[in-house]
């Protein structure tokens, strides 16, 4: 599965402003982070903000700052946002004629497609970063010699 650029960098910001609920960060914050461009940034922080799931903080020192529910908020919800994750078979018209072929490749796209959403629908944003704090101790366990 490829995401869009919007996908992905939306999961990025919102799992980052989850992963502290008192922290605002600016759209500088999050792009420098993760090198990324602001200016594409800067478009998915407002569709969020529109959305509802982050919220806008004005004035000195605003930024942005998670607003929705870790526990209840999915990948799914948020790549949704910004892409329909329906795959489409390049072919001209390939439903026209009724070819049994395209027509079964058809139908493992569908299937494949209703299994991504299906896992993406289980997975919160409280689960992903729960899953990337474990990944982050691991790294680090990996990098510190053993005494001995």
């Amino acid at each position: 599965m490829k995401l869009n650029k919007a996908s992905l960098f939306a999961l990025i910001s919102v799992l980052e402003l989850a992963s502290d609920a008192e922290r605002q960060l600016s759209t500088t914050d999050i792009a420098k982070k993760y090198c990324i461009s602001t200016h594409h940034l800067a478009k998915v922080m407002r569709n969020l903000v529109h959305e509802g799931v982050i919220q806008a903080i004005r004035g000195v020192g605003g930024g942005y700052r998670f607003a929705g529910n870790i526990n209840r908020t999915t990948l799914l919800d948020i790549i949704q946002l910004f892409e329909t994750m329906e795959s489409e078979l390049d072919l001209p018209h390939w439903g026209e004629d009724g070819n049994p072929i395209v027509a079964e490749l058809q139908s493992v796209t569908n299937e494949i497609d209703n299994l991504t959403k299906a896992v993406l629908d289980t997975i919160t944003l409280a689960t992903a970063l729960k899953n990337s704090r474990l990944r982050e101790e691991l790294l680090t366990n990996r990098k510190q010699p053993e005494a001995g």
